[in-house]
């Protein structure tokens, strides 16, 4: 039997936790093992400024020492060079006739080119964290320290569950996190979409997966999420005249919807849809999230920037562009300028509500220009069409006001299916103001009818919410009244003015009431006291 050859370890091997790999164990079990004195100060040195995976790195050194005493391997010698990283490492595998071991593939590569005798530890096959997935998977999250959990179900109707008692342990998740980096750099299907210090965001295949480490997050973290079905906009029953606009007449739609609500397999089937009838169509995504045919290209940040990627575009000259994920002010003002320019846009956006999605545009774009930029939004909820809304500007009276003065231009935004006013949008002095119509929106409570209280208007700005009652209200302690139930009593300020901040208990609450045309505000000594 010839004698087992000596492995010179790199710090791959050690900081991603590989001894306990099975191609790794294979390989070192019963041989002598080496590594340089210099790549242990290198590794001690980041460990002692707090790297987490340094840390872990030592630990695999000390396993080794015990593997030593165990006689699991015959030999661990940890040898001066001289040379500091990688040199070192090659010159000491060429002075003892050793494989140099790597769990670098790309360095691994290099090294044959070079000459040097090294074997790549590089995955192959299924990923382990794929074995969490099963049909009914939506997504998986793993935690160091946590049992491993994943949401199952459909967009809309999922739930949580635990998939193993077991709670998963730092080694564990080191190796899973290696060999989803490593899988990202070779595989033709994959690709890294953000790789900053400690956080890593990779598309492999039909798999979205953030990886984070400390101290970005306070343990190792991999969460993975695909798509489970790829529908068709015919999947999702739409009705004729719905069809008829996508097809004819919406060029600025927005689909909105709450997170994990199916905004992003609304907006594929609509991708699809637009190219079966013969439109050029491109994406812009970061990470990307759709599932489209090869016919559609799928674009990304240009330089770190979609403002980049928007200039090549306007030269590509497409049809439709979908905007997946639009969050940032810059997005909104891409999805302006394309529309502007005569190309079809469709945006998804993050919303609670309908017209939420609408609001996300105002300040950033004149008021005027607001039905010509979005003309139909999509409200998606369960992986369901919960409502559609359409806009159009007319010159008016706004609703409320008497003094024919007052007209103005105002955007109607209208249930698309029933072409009733649900909202009006106009400006009033220095502000924007987003007016509930109580005709357009269906009562909480048909039966009750609510007595009538202080009219008031209701102002939206960015962190507050302004009830202006007017000036004949100034200074005035008044109650405000969901239906029948007293939300709070307060004063008005010297203009009979009442500001709150928006994402308040309290906010939210007066919020949610004028939706539902149940916010009254009466005087605090209307609602009457027992006699004396």
């Amino acid at each position: 039997m010839g004698e087992k050859p000596t492995y010179v370890l790199d710090e791959t091997i050690f900081v991603n936790s590989l001894l306990g790999d099975e191609q790794v164990a294979r390989r070192i079990r019963g041989s002598r093992v080496v590594t340089s004195l210099e790549l242990l100060d290198e590794i001690r040195e980041r460990a002692s400024r707090g790297d987490p995976a340094a840390l872990a790195g030592l630990i695999e050194m000390y396993k080794l020492r015990q593997m030593e005493e165990r006689g699991e391997v015959a030999e661990f010698k940890v040898v001066p060079t001289g040379q500091p990283g990688l040199a070192g490492l090659v010159y000491l595998s060429e002075k003892l006739g050793g494989v140099l071991l790597t769990g670098d593939s790309l360095r691994a590569l290099s090294l044959k080119i070079q000459g040097v005798r090294v074997i790549g530890v590089t995955p192959s096959g299924r990923m382990s964290i794929e074995e969490f997935f099963d049909e009914h998977t939506m997504s998986v999250h793993l935690k160091e320290g946590a049992p491993p959990m994943a949401k199952k179900g459909r967009p809309g109707e999922f739930k949580l569950v635990e998939i193993r008692e077991e709670p998963l342990d730092p080694d564990e998740l080191r190796r899973m996190a290696y060999e989803i980096l490593e899988r990202a750099k070779l595989d033709p299907a994959a690709f890294v979409e953000i790789g900053r210090e400690g956080a890593w965001v990779v598309q492999i295949g039909s798999y979205r997966i953030l990886v984070a480490f400390p101290p970005f997050s306070d343990g190792i973290e991999i969460t993975a999420v695909r798509p489970l079905v790829k529908v068709t906009l015919e999947d999702y029953e739409l009705s004729g005249k719905l069809k008829e606009r996508l097809r004819e007449r919406a060029e600025g739609i927005l689909v909105a919807g709450p997170p994990g609500a199916g905004k992003t397999t609304f907006a594929s089937a609509l991708a699809e849809y637009y190219s079966s009838l013969g439109r050029v169509v491109k994406t812009l995504e970061s990470p990307r999230d759709l599932q489209v045919g090869p016919e559609i290209t799928q674009y990304g940040r240009l330089d770190g920037s979609f403002e980049n990627t928007a200039d090549l575009l306007l030269l590509v000259r497409p049809d439709y562009v979908i905007f997946d994920e639009m969050r940032r002010t810059g997005d909104f003002q891409i999805f302006v300028d394309m529309r502007l320019a005569g190309i079809g846009m469709v945006g998804v956006v993050h919303c609670g509500a309908p017209i939420e999605a609408i609001q996300r545009f105002l300040g950033r774009v004149d008021l005027g220009l607001l039905p010509h930029v979005v003309d139909t939004v999509v409200f998606i909820r369960g992986g369901r069409i919960e409502k559609v809304l359409s806009l159009r500007i007319t010159v008016k009276l706004p609703a409320g006001m008497q003094d024919a003065s007052l007209a103005r231009p105002v955007v109607v935004v209208s249930d698309f299916e029933t072409g009733r006013p649900e909202y009006e949008i106009y400006t009033f002095g220095d502000e924007v103001v987003v007016m509930p119509l109580s005709r357009g929106l269906p009562p909480a409570h048909p039966r009750e009818r609510a007595p009538p209280g202080i009219r008031y208007r209701l102002r939206k700005r960015r962190h507050s919410i302004v009830l202006d009652l007017g000036p004949e209200h100034g200074d005035a302690a008044v109650t405000l009244l969901d239906g029948s139930r007293e939300l709070i009593t307060l004063t008005t300020d010297r203009k009979g003015k009442i500001t709150l901040a928006r994402r308040s208990p309290l906010g939210r609450a007066i919020q949610e009431a004028v939706e539902r045309g149940r916010l009254r505000i009466v005087e605090a000594e209307s609602r009457g006291s027992p006699s004396s």
